[in-house]
């Protein structure tokens, strides 16, 4: 090779070389497109989360407490009905019949009564003019007080008929909704058959939620509670992320014990449930409001995981980024609580973190503003928050 060729070489191959390295040089100066929002305050709930339980406010299993034929059925199954509604008609003709028997057994004992009355009066007259002894006196007298006895025990017999008869009418004892129908109507039935439940009753307004919560959560709950003149309010969603609760109700019970076995206490709210979202047996997602405070609040997304911990990408004034540690307090529903590490104002990553690195540079989207690219003038970040 020539002396003038071998120039040639080496300048081709210094090109080379200054091509492969301007083209990482360009890559690393391309700024990386993300979704930032601002750190901001708010006032927020503090509330304790549990799995709650519900459970109707009432219930009660209806049996016939007499034997008999169910002549009828008043109502459906599903069917809401209110206290002293008809129920069920068992057949009253073997009750009517003990009634009248009943009646006309103390009609007969007292006549008796009477007369062995009047015969008493009669003998005390004559014992006192002498005309009879001592003892056909008492006899007499002693007649009389063994028929008004009889008097006593034939009156309670017409009204043990009489509740009798009245059984085989049953009526609701509560308002609430019916549940499935257990019997039909002429099937024969027993006196309270502890296996018979002709149907079971649920009061579902109000209706209660169980649940429970750590005991450590007590103190601040006896706390909020002695400070508030109303009852801690209490919300109920049908899954843990939902929005918007079924029902919101209060807090109106606490257990006298912590529960050895778990650690937990149990607790239960009273909801109105006017449109009746809750149901009984229904698991729902709750929420114990203790207080409301400020804090300073980021988006979920915006907190990562690193192996020293938490961190969040947060903007500089020179569209670039620093990774900063964090310290989340809570997160209630999709936003985090920031205990420490941001401040109100500073805008942080909370899509596209995968694409950077401390010292890298970004193109700026607001998570509340349609996606535009936002320019640096004067050295600040332009655009909404």
């Amino acid at each position: 090779m020539t002396p003038h060729a071998s120039r040639l070489f080496f300048l081709l191959v210094l090109c080379c070389l200054a091509g492969c390295t301007d083209k990482p040089k360009n890559s690393r100066e391309q700024a990386a497109p993300v979704l930032t929002a601002r750190v901001v305050q708010k006032v927020l709930p503090v509330q304790v989360e549990a799995i709650g339980h519900v459970e109707a406010s009432a219930t009660v299993t209806v049996k016939s407490q007499i034997g008999g034929m169910l002549q009828q059925v008043a109502f459906t199954a599903g069917q809401d009905v209110r206290k002293g509604d008809l129920l069920f008609k068992i057949d009253p003709r073997p009750q009517q019949t003990a009634l009248q028997q009943a009646q006309g057994n103390l009609e007969r004992d007292l006549a008796r009564m009477r007369n062995a009355q009047a015969d008493a009066r009669r003998y005390q007259q004559l014992f006192r003019q002498g005309y009879v002894s001592r003892q056909q006196y008492e006899l007499s007298d002693a007649e009389a007080k063994a028929l008004q006895a009889n008097v006593a025990a034939d009156r309670a017999a017409v009204e043990s008929a009489r509740v009798q008869l009245e059984y085989c009418t049953i009526r609701s004892p509560l308002t609430g909704r019916t549940g499935d129908l257990l019997i039909d109507r002429g099937n024969v039935i027993k006196a309270i058959d502890e296996n018979l439940a002709l149907v079971t009753i649920n009061q579902l307004r109000p209706i209660y939620v169980r649940f429970t919560v750590p005991e450590h959560y007590l103190p601040q709950i006896a706390h909020h509670m002695a400070q508030k003149k109303n009852a801690l309010e209490i919300q109920a969603f049908a899954e843990k992320d939902a929005n918007t609760p079924l029902a919101i109700g209060k807090l109106t019970f606490v257990d006298n014990h912590v529960d050895l076995g778990s650690g937990t206490v149990l607790l239960k709210g009273t909801f109105e449930n006017a449109d009746l979202r809750l149901w009984p047996g229904q698991f729902v997602h709750v929420k114990l409001i203790l207080t409301h405070e400020a804090a300073l609040v980021v988006p979920s997304h915006a907190v990562q995981a690193g192996q020293q911990g938490e961190y969040s990408y947060v903007v500089t004034p020179q569209l670039t980024v620093e990774a900063r540690p964090v310290k989340v307090d809570r997160s209630v529903g999709a936003e985090s609580i920031i205990a420490q590490g941001l401040t109100e104002g500073e805008q942080v990553v909370v899509e596209g973190q995968m694409r950077l690195s401390p010292g890298a540079k970004v193109e700026l989207r607001s998570v509340n503003a349609p996606p535009q690219t936002q320019r640096q003038e004067g050295g600040q970040a332009k655009g909404q928050s």
